[in-house]
């Protein structure tokens, strides 16, 4: 590819504040949720009282919930509930060669502790286009004493699916479809329904991150921006392979990257080294 990352000298540097927001405390996670209860459609629920021989087709986090509690004799330390929505995707062998889609609600539940610091502000801000012209006025508080509470997570891994028996299985839910957001019920093909009858139950593997953060402002060094005095270019209409031949081959889409001892991903395209434990090495 054509270098197109130039960029002139700064004119001048200085230090600037800015409002963002500061990570104090933050984990990572490697959950594994068992039996975990599958709400289905009528139409999904038919089909599971025909047949077992059921798959996976996919698994999408639709939405999550997080609350957040202070943990007594703890001082700024916070409890974060979080609950999962996801909505899953199967395949439902009815007959030899007759294949029925179905989907689904599984909810869980997971509880972390992180640090998060005390603070006692309310923070005013107007909103954005409020001129204030003939605007009824209303204050909105928003109060900072808790921190903001981040989850970061992949769409979840199915590690199994069974049906079983009403008798042969304890639900163990953590809520029931009464609970579930209208946002969410309206990502599946139909109104969920909870018969007593056999049950869908899925085994689904999380990774994620949480974090928590509260608002700070930081003292950076910047420096002015600077019109770039290189011209964008762009492919002519006469000739539209120019800038295809200017690109790099992607060699690494072809070679998948080679896993060392210490299970690293290392790419193909760099010297190897003598393999060392511990991917940040």
């Amino acid at each position: 590819m054509l270098d197109n990352r130039n960029c002139p000298a700064p004119a001048s540097r200085e230090n600037i504040c800015i409002d963002t927001y500061r990570v104090l405390d933050s984990c990572r996670d490697k959950d594994c949720f068992e039996n975990v209860k599958v709400y289905l459609t009528d139409f999904g629920e038919e089909i599971i009282e025909r047949t077992s021989v059921i798959r996976a087709k996919c698994a999408k986090i639709i939405s999550a919930y997080i609350d957040i509690n202070d943990v007594p004799f703890n001082r700024g330390f916070y409890q974060l509930n979080i609950r999962i929505y996801v909505k899953l995707t199967f395949e439902a062998c009815v007959c030899p060669g007759n294949i029925q889609e179905i989907d689904g609600i599984a909810v869980v539940d997971k509880k972390v502790i992180l640090f998060g610091s005390e603070g006692n502000v309310n923070v005013f801000k107007s909103e954005l286009g409020d001129s204030g012209f003939c605007k009824k006025h209303c204050e909105i508080n928003n109060s900072q004493s808790q921190p903001i509470a981040v989850l970061e997570a992949v769409d979840p891994i199915v590690l199994g699916v069974k049906v079983v028996e009403p008798k042969r299985f304890a639900c163990s839910c953590c809520c029931c479809i009464d609970d579930i957001p209208e946002n969410v019920l309206g990502c599946v093909s139909g109104p969920l329904c909870d018969r007593d009858s056999k049950s869908l139950v899925v085994s689904l593997g999380f990774f994620s991150v949480i974090k928590i953060e509260r608002p700070a402002q930081l003292l950076v060094s910047a420096v002015e921006y600077n019109i770039p005095e290189k011209e964008c270019i762009t492919a002519s209409e006469d000739d539209p392979c120019t800038l295809f031949r200017a690109m790099s081959f992607p060699v690494n889409e072809f070679s998948p990257p080679i896993i060392n001892t210490c299970g690293c991903s290392v790419p193909t395209n760099k010297p190897q080294k003598e393999p060392r434990c511990g991917c940040g090495n």
